[in-house]
């Protein structure tokens, strides 16, 4: 009977231990949360990824920004992603090495990754680390932004990514991402964590 005792209580004790190490495991990895924002919706949910998660927060930017006019950068993207261009990035990471998750976001730009994500994509290497997309969008989706950043990342681990409707550009709507809204952000983001593990 004492045997048997003492056998249970070593088990809770091992349960307790692996319990332990897998939530010490989580927050002791490295994590970069690396984001495109035009109209700063992208930005405010990176913002609440960083409140849940940590990490370092980082702005993607262009050694050429775009134009103002959203006309005039959709017809650069345009040509940009029928050419296949790559903008060069002004935004250099220095010890891409030492993080173990990276978080990518973006909004959807004609229904693709942006460019400049693209030029990060391709000129770091990611291999080994799990990458985490998300995205902002002005209602209709994703597009193949998730599935592109799968296809630039094919030895990472990429989990499932997170996407919430942003702002419109086009029809003048930008920043959304306050009051009511960015408390359902908020609230849509701590889920989507949860169920990656990466939070409780």
């Amino acid at each position: 009977m004492c045997r048997n005792i003492i056998f249970f209580l070593l088990l809770i004790a091992l349960a307790g231990t692996t319990a332990c190490s897998k939530a010490q495991s989580i927050s002791a990895k490295k994590i970069l949360i690396i984001y495109l924002s035009r109209t700063n919706n992208t930005k405010a949910v990176a913002q609440i990824i960083q409140k849940q998660v940590g990490g370092d927060l980082v702005a993607l930017e262009l050694v050429n920004p775009y134009p103002e006019d959203y006309r005039a950068i959709v017809a650069q993207v345009v040509r940009e992603n029928e050419s296949g261009f790559l903008p060069p990035l002004k935004t250099k990471i220095d010890n891409m090495s030492s993080y173990d998750l990276v978080f990518v976001g973006f909004s959807t730009w004609g229904m693709q990754l942006p460019p400049p994500m693209k030029s990060f994509l391709k000129q770091y290497d990611l291999s080994g680390k799990t990458v985490i997309p998300f995205n902002t969008n002005a209602g209709y989706g994703i597009g193949s932004t998730f599935q592109t950043v799968k296809e630039f990342c094919p030895n990472s681990t990429v989990l499932d990514g997170f996407t919430i409707k942003g702002g419109i550009e086009r029809d003048g709507i930008l920043f959304v991402m306050e009051g009511e809204k960015g408390k359902q952000a908020e609230t849509e983001i701590q889920t989507w964590l949860k169920k990656l593990k990466l939070i409780k």
